[in-house]
């Protein structure tokens, strides 16, 4: 059953996908409605899952999954990915590689793999002020608190001096 993201509970769980590169309008309109279809008829066990979705900045895609209501299961959540995966597929986008970091270049989401993220905090080139984005947040409350902070709040502080 798909709600409205910002409706859900502030336990629910969230997965967030974050893109290698920003989507079109026209991409985001149809990933909107291909995730409007999938999350309304998403079902484990044959019960219905309460879940809703963003799409952030153009990059990342945000689903939040009320279990208060029903919990995911392993095939619920292979379901998920299979769809995620299908969007990789066909928009020639990566979505589920979690060894990548996006973060602020003044108003700019940037997006490195991890070793050139490195390389730049050796290089100063990021610090631990750069807004980093928490891809790990696990829940609707996290995600508001955790997910864009400052480097030095994050994993991400493990790379700068």
């Amino acid at each position: 059953m798909l709600v409205d993201f910002n409706t859900l509970p502030e336990e629910s769980r969230v997965w967030i996908y974050q893109a290698n590169r920003s989507f079109t309008e026209q991409e985001i309109e149809e990933i909107s409605n291909k995730l409007n279809i999938f999350l309304e008829n998403w079902a484990a066990h044959g019960s219905d899952l309460q879940a809703g979705y963003k799409i952030v900045y153009k990059r990342f895609i945000v689903i939040g999954l009320n279990q208060n209501k029903n919990n995911a299961t392993g095939c619920s959540i292979d379901a998920s990915v299979h769809f995620i995966q299908g969007l990789e597929k066909e928009y020639n986008v990566d979505l589920m590689d979690k060894m990548n970091v996006s973060y602020k270049q003044g108003e700019f989401v940037a997006y490195k793999n991890l070793s050139d993220f490195r390389k730049m905090a050796k290089q100063k080139a990021v610090s631990k002020n750069t807004i980093v984005f928490n891809n790990l947040v696990n829940t609707v409350a996290e995600f508001k608190e955790n997910w864009e902070v400052p480097a030095s709040e994050s994993w991400h502080s493990r790379f700068l001096n």
